[in-house]
């Protein structure tokens, strides 16, 4: 059973930074893109962040120069470095990863429970 969990989500104050984790486990074969999106209330989940397993990176132009997108050395974790936060990034913020859990079968993406991040005074 592949699970994916995050952690890293808070309270913080507007200008500050928060670093969310992603780590996948279970039966994983490989890894291929990972990313992040987030979920506003009232509002529909959003792309934030995108990597491959090659390393390419694709934000969202709301986040761009802000936030940044990376993988462990193990390719089974993500984090994303959140800086300079704004009150409307306030979401709960979900991980999710393509992979293949045997070299057979095809590829399917997973997702996290999701964190809460709150930017706030």
């Amino acid at each position: 059973q592949v699970q994916l969990v995050e952690s890293g989500g808070g309270l913080v104050q507007p200008g500050g930074s928060l670093r969310l984790s992603c780590a996948a486990s279970g039966e994983i074969f490989d890894i291929y893109t990972m990313g992040w999106y987030r979920q506003a209330p009232g509002k529909q989940r959003e792309l934030v962040a995108t990597i491959t397993e090659g390393g390419s990176t694709a934000y969202a132009d709301s986040v761009k120069g802000r936030f940044t997108i990376s993988r462990g050395n193990a390719k089974d974790t993500q984090y994303l470095q959140m800086n300079s936060l704004k009150p409307e990034d306030t979401a709960v913020y979900y991980c999710n990863a393509m992979l293949r859990v045997q070299v057979i079968s095809l590829p399917y993406t997973y997702w996290g429970q999701g964190t809460q991040v709150t930017v706030s005074s």
